[in-house]
């Protein structure tokens, strides 16, 4: 039995809403988590954070291991506690990061092996040492079993040795975690856009048996088609009954078009970054503030948005902020992304509800005029 309850309030073809129920609150689905790689989510409070409509944001492994420790977090009452947080949180295990480390990085079957970017200190990360430190140290609602997400383009053979060492990863994760209450364990589909290696990741998760499953070894440069194409089939090879989370996604159209898939869950770094370099999400797509089209622009990003960052600034006073280099601009353009993202995870549960989600996703795509 799984740890937290998933109940699909109703499916719109392949599309669904629902509400995971964790022990620190409700997470509707679709869901969109914002990200806290280091316990903050980047140029906000968590006040803010809440106020976007968020119900679960996510935290890393690697990075907090690193700074401030994941001992010391835990001494200082755990991650919650430590950022303010109070809903549920979700930590992805760190295997994004070591690859993204690969040059520092030395992977055996027995664990990675990494030198930190802050100090070159030697670090090995282990299933069993990611599972306590999300686990035990950070208290992680939603732990992320360790994996081994490799880089794109991989032939087929890499992509198979890293499917399989994530596979055994996550046996051993699954066994270091045990039975637990008041905390859900996810599994990782890897096989990068191979057909073949999905399916037998997937049998490989379901035979290990997890909370929720995740697709991962996407987004990293195979691009919006082949994403999608690999979604085509990789979603439904996941248990129906649970949660499907699509790790690192992404741009509105990446979800939109993976929800249209069956997918339940995603979390992506864009819109703060987007926001830090002047750049705003809206229902045509991005713009960039820094353009002095908007230097007279008196209209907000978006007035039926209930939040202050899209609704009581004007484009042409961050336009100013953006050209000025005032931070200030940062907040508010991070604050707007992150409530325009909830927006439309919001749009798409109610489009399901109501049984039009097609006709949402055709409306979608037709009021796009900026480059996606």
């Amino acid at each position: 039995m799984a740890a937290f309850p998933f109940d699909i309030a109703a499916r719109d073809g392949a599309a669904r809403t629902g509400v995971l129920r964790t022990a620190r609150g409700d997470i509707r689905t679709p869901a969109f988590m914002p990200v806290g790689t280091a316990g903050t989510v980047k140029a906000l409070t968590m006040e803010q954070v809440a106020q976007t409509g968020a119900d679960i944001i996510l935290g890393n492994t690697v990075h907090l291991m690193l700074r401030p420790g994941a001992e010391r977090v835990r001494t200082l009452g755990g991650l919650h506690r430590f950022s303010r947080w109070p809903g549920p949180m979700l930590t992805d295990s760190g295997g994004f990061q070591v690859m993204s480390l690969s040059k520092l990085t030395r992977i055996t079957d027995d664990a990675a092996t990494f030198a930190s970017p802050v100090d070159g200190s030697r670090h090995v990360l282990s299933p069993e040492r990611s599972i306590e430190i999300q686990a035990d140290l950070l208290g992680s609602d939603i732990v992320m079993q360790l994996d081994e997400c490799i880089a794109w383009p991989a032939d087929e053979a890499r992509a198979a040795d890293a499917m399989r060492r994530s596979a055994e990863w996550g046996a051993r994760g699954k066994r270091a975690f045990g039975a637990r209450e008041d905390q859900a364990l996810f599994g990782i589909q890897q096989g990068s856009t191979f057909e073949p290696l999905r399916r037998e990741s997937s049998q490989r998760l379901i035979d290990t048996g997890y909370d929720g499953y995740a697709i991962g070894g996407l987004a990293v440069g195979e691009g919006h088609q082949a994403m999608c194409e690999t979604l085509d089939y990789a979603v439904d090879l996941l248990p129906a009954d649970r949660p499907r989370y699509l790790m690192g996604v992404g741009k509105p159209i990446d979800i939109v078009e993976a929800v249209s898939r069956g997918v339940d869950m995603f979390d992506c770094v864009l819109p703060t970054r987007a926001g830090r370099h002047g750049q705003a999400w809206t229902w045509a797509g991005p713009i960039n503030l820094k353009t002095a089209r908007f230097a007279e622009d008196e209209t907000p990003l978006d007035a039926d948005i209930d939040c202050p960052a899209s609704r009581d600034y004007s484009k042409a006073y961050l336009h100013h902020l953006v050209k000025s280099g005032e931070i200030l601009g940062q907040v508010i353009l991070s604050w707007h992304n992150l409530a325009f993202y909830q927006r439309l995870m919001g749009r798409m549960r109610a489009a399901i509800l109501a049984g039009r989600f097609d006709a949402f996703r055709r409306e979608f795509h037709a009021g796009l005029t900026s480059p996606v």
